[in-house]
């Protein structure tokens, strides 16, 4: 082909046939679970999502007369960090898609299994702004509440009104509220109030604690630093239309040198079992070559969700592979879980901010890892003692 030239209309036609087929033999790929696992999930072998994932006519100006060259008008450079709910027997995932412009916008994606062949809606969401837009919006948590409605709780970030002028880095985090009933329509909700100067990794408990809305909060100084915040918080709100946490409290801390060192999160809103609730979150540690993300667990009281009762040392999942390289390497993040009647759990996650793949365990399996795996004990002597009762009793087995 002359890059000189214009494609002939044939030419933007075969050129048109080849890039659809080519998505649709990525949608339609089956995935393929990796065994043998590690006994608490298993992996699967593609991403469940990808910047080609994404609808050529979402990207590509399809009239012959204004795009002669059949070119990418519109980019998209990644697919990240979704949102996911179960309903009707169908898998939603609340998709940050970031274009190549750099703002980021939520977009549906469904599908049968949970595994494959998520499609995109025909458009992404379009969530209402408030008095004060946002410049960007990211990491949706869906979350059903018993109230009868689903909430989408997210990051707005917008310029710092204090950064100094001539300063365009300078970012703040809040967190925004969204609902609705269907997942088409939805309702804007004021901005929560915390007494923390920024906010992110905001997470709606499922149930009313006390009569009131509940949250987990991640309390920080700034738009990447945590400053003296940090941790998992929690903080109630009597009225979700005006919502307002005048008192947080952290009750899932960050410690020196553990995963968790710099910052830690809450994922998705945590799964409710007989023996309490289970958490899945991130945590941060900070490394030569940058922040390093992983996936961890803990689980807190039934009737008192503030009190951690489980809390394993070490991650559940970190970046492996490919998953290590990205737009920002050597990260994994969750804020998308699905559990299911039969137990069945999904586990949503993005590796380094570019692309989404999926981890299937179990309530029973999830159970058994935090109630049975041991703490950090915060010294390497003490690891070595942990470690070393492990060894004592496969050697008996072993041996005997």
């Amino acid at each position: 082909m002359d890059l000189m030239k214009k494609l002939t209309e044939d030419e933007f036609q075969t050129r048109l046939r080849l890039l659809k087929r080519e998505r649709s033999n990525l949608v339609e790929r089956e995935n393929e679970r990796i065994e043998p696992g590690n006994g608490i999930f298993y992996r699967y072998k593609y991403p469940v999502l990808t910047a080609e994932h994404t609808p050529i006519y979402w990207r590509y100006d399809l009239n012959y007369k204004s795009n002669p060259f059949l070119m990418e008008r519109q980019g998209i450079n990644a697919t990240f960090n979704p949102g996911a709910i179960k309903l009707n027997d169908k898998y939603y995932l609340m998709v940050r898609t970031e274009g190549k412009d750099r703002k980021s916008f939520f977009a549906i994606v469904e599908s049968d299994n949970g595994i494959d062949n998520f499609e995109f809606w025909d458009y992404p969401v379009e969530i209402p702004e408030t008095e004060r837009p946002d410049i960007n919006v990211y990491d949706m948590r869906l979350v059903k509440h018993e109230d009868g409605w689903v909430y989408g709780i997210f990051c707005t970030e917008r310029k710092d009104p204090e950064a100094e002028p001539g300063d365009t880095t300078a970012a703040e985090a809040q967190a925004g509220i969204v609902r609705t009933k269907d997942l088409k329509e939805w309702e804007r909700l004021p901005d929560l109030k915390t007494p923390s100067p920024q906010q992110r990794n905001v997470v709606l408990h499922p149930e009313f604690v006390d009569g009131k809305y509940a949250f987990y909060t991640r309390p920080q100084d700034g738009f990447i630093s945590t400053g003296s915040g940090g941790g998992i918080g929690w903080g109630l709100v009597e009225d979700i239309e005006n919502p307002e946490i005048t008192k947080e409290e952290i009750i899932d801390k960050k410690f020196y040198h553990t995963i968790k060192e710099a910052k830690n999160g809450q994922g998705d809103a945590p799964i409710k079992t007989d023996e309490g609730w289970l958490h899945i979150a991130h945590g941060v540690r900070n490394t030569a070559a940058g922040l390093r993300y992983v996936i961890y667990a803990f689980m807190t009281d039934l009737d008192k969700p503030t009190k951690v009762i489980y809390n394993p040392g070490g991650y559940l999942i970190a970046p492996h592979g490919e998953e290590r390289v990205g737009d920002v390497s050597n990260v994994v993040f969750v804020n998308g879980v699905i559990r299911e009647d039969n137990g069945r759990v999904l586990i949503y996650y993005a590796s380094s901010d570019t692309r989404i793949h999926v981890a299937e365990s179990s309530v029973n399996r999830l159970l058994d890892y935090v109630k049975n795996t041991p703490e950090d004990k915060l010294r390497s002597a003490a690891s070595v003692q942990t470690r070393k009762k492990l060894i004592e009793k496969n050697l008996k087995i072993i041996n005997s």
